[in-house]
């Protein structure tokens, strides 16, 4: 259990002409324009542009964030470094300029719509990650990735992905065009893609994308209470900062953050580490809006974790011990 300044380095999502090679650690950009609190664009093109001198390259946004607004400061931030870059960005949650939420859309007509609008935004002519958001439950996938198939054809996107989709979902995917990544929540706290996600992203040669491999902030000690009101996390969408679950999540946290005292880091990076050793087809893309904590989370790729401590980090945190679901609302996840 050391930590060393090793540079930051790269991995693998897929494989063969599927394999897309991004950094270790990605960002995660969806903070820095709305949920966890007040919009900062000065902040967040800050934290770009320090990822980047930092070496990290993989950069998650979507079109919904904002809405609208997020690849649009993504986009700011690459303007003169697009070569550094490995671009993502999702469709299929769709909101109006208002914010309103209109559902999930995975027809056809939309995905190429929804390209179209997120390059124009983004300012760029090639988006190198493209994921559907979430599944649509009334369009057969094979007509979502087929159109987004041919939208890779064009040369408008170099690969493709899916958030929060099923086994079943995933092999039915591939089978139409291969899938690069699969992105989906992945943490000490949230681990039950283990049981089938994991073996087929395996089997077929899929890379892994964790989104919120701090639990939302709470694996780093930060989160003492529930959040302020303007913080998503204060509402019930996210069970977990509520109340008794709240207080129970915080036990877990309090063995997290005495593990990270013996090994010599924060809270936050030990959990980090823990999902950067679960796999070198795995980049998690924790969210940040401040240069302090981009900063912080990337120190983690230097926490080598042995197989005692990741025995001892999995026991001090089973994965039944978590209190509350991740979403007050799962109907949208694909199961």
């Amino acid at each position: 259990m050391t930590s060393t300044p090793t540079p930051l380095g790269s991995r693998t999502l897929g494989t063969g002409p599927a394999g897309l090679t991004v950094s270790t650690l990605g960002l995660g950009c969806m903070g820095m324009s709305e949920f966890y609190g007040a919009p900062d664009e000065q902040a967040g093109l800050d934290t770009i542009a320090r990822a980047l001198d930092l070496g990290v390259t993989f950069l998650d946004t979507a079109d919904m964030y904002g809405p609208f607004t997020n690849e649009r400061l993504v986009g700011r931030a690459i303007a003169g470094r697009r070569d550094e870059v490995q671009l993502a960005t999702k469709f299929g949650n769709k909101r109006g300029e208002d914010g309103s939420r209109l559902g999930i859309d995975g027809s056809p007509e939309y995905v190429r719509s929804a390209c179209d609008a997120s390059l124009q935004r983004l300012g760029v002519d090639t988006i190198d990650l493209y994921y559907q958001h979430r599944v649509d439950p009334t369009v057969p996938i094979e007509d979502t990735v087929g159109a987004m198939a041919e939208l890779v054809t064009a040369g408008k996107v170099r690969f493709l992905g899916l958030s929060e989709a099923s086994a079943e979902t995933i092999r039915r995917a591939h089978a139409v065009h291969p899938v690069t990544a699969v992105q989906t929540e992945y943490s000490l706290f949230t681990r039950d893609l283990e049981d089938d996600v994991l073996p087929v992203l395996r089997e077929l040669g899929i890379g892994l994308v964790p989104y919120s491999p701090l639990g939302r902030g709470l694996l780093t000690g930060a989160v003492t209470q529930t959040p302020a009101q303007g913080d998503s996390r204060a509402s019930g969408y996210f069970p977990r900062f509520e109340g008794e679950a709240l207080a129970a999540n915080l036990v877990l946290v309090d063995r997290v953050r005495e593990l990270a005292a013996e090994v010599g880091c924060t809270p936050g990076q030990l959990a980090l580490a823990w999902v950067l050793a679960q796999g070198q087809d795995v980049a998690p893309i924790p969210g940040t809006k401040r240069v302090r904590y981009l900063e912080e989370n990337v120190a983690a790729a230097g926490v080598r974790l042995d197989d005692a401590a990741l025995t001892r980090l999995s026991e001090a945190v089973p994965r039944d011990a978590v209190a509350g679901d991740r979403y007050g609302d799962m109907s949208s996840i694909d199961r």
